[in-house]
């Protein structure tokens, strides 16, 4: 399946914005996300699974893939795009079986995205069949607290270290995304830079400016 990292969303639903979860992501598309993550850590159930097809049906109505974070059988449920995996979850090769039915089909019909924050976390996840890697936090960040920070320079050294593409993640914001020019990441991963913004439309769209020129060689 193709998907362009340019800018990745990732839903904060702990912000505390008057719009639905769904209106959100409706103007983070219009402002210009490429790719959709849902990251939910509170609800569970048939509240989790609700909320995430509304999400899931908005994402397909703009024609934008759907990622599921970490929950595969959620995933496979509501039969999104793909799913992303910390390093402490289900492997790889058993979640592209449960997504796809197989574990090595040619061309992926579902993406799998694998957080690497060393070089070796990196090969294997690449060795072990992920679409894309998530590395950070590449600034501080509000949403993890306990995230160790990821020199820049690592984050080169894991973008070398593989083929396939590298989303920097963490803390990126309007103020400080251009610090990452000349960087070889394919794209950003952003939560609060989007999802916290009292007008989510055009700090997308600020954003995305900002994320294109950063990422011009």
């Amino acid at each position: 399946m193709e998907f362009d990292l340019t800018l990745y969303g990732i839903t904060d639903t702990k912000n505390s914005c008057e719009l639905s979860l769904c209106e959100q992501v409706e103007q983070a598309i219009l402002g210009g996300i490429t790719i959709l993550q849902y990251r939910e850590k509170e609800l569970t159930g048939e509240a989790k699974k609700k909320e995430a097809i509304a999400v899931r049906d908005v994402c397909r109505a703009y024609g934008v893939p759907f990622i599921i974070n970490d929950d595969v059988a959620l995933a496979v449920e509501i039969d999104a795009d793909g799913v992303h995996l910390g390093q402490g979850d289900m492997e790889i090769s058993m979640a592209r079986r449960l997504l796809e039915g197989t574990e090595n089909s040619e061309e992926h019909q579902k993406i799998i995205g694998i957080t690497a924050k060393t070089v070796e976390q990196a090969k294997m996840a690449e060795l072990g069949g992920a679409d894309y890697l998530g590395s950070g936090a590449v600034f501080s960040t509000a949403t993890k607290l306990d995230a160790k920070p990821l020199p820049h320079e690592m984050l080169d050294r894991i973008c070398e270290s593989v083929s396939i593409p590298v989303v920097a993640i963490g803390g990126i914001e309007r103020e400080n995304i251009l610090h990452l020019k000349g960087r070889k990441m394919s794209g950003f991963a952003v939560v609060g830079g989007i999802f916290r913004q009292k007008n989510i439309r055009t700090a997308t769209e600020e954003l995305k400016k900002l994320a294109m020129e950063t990422l011009e060689k």
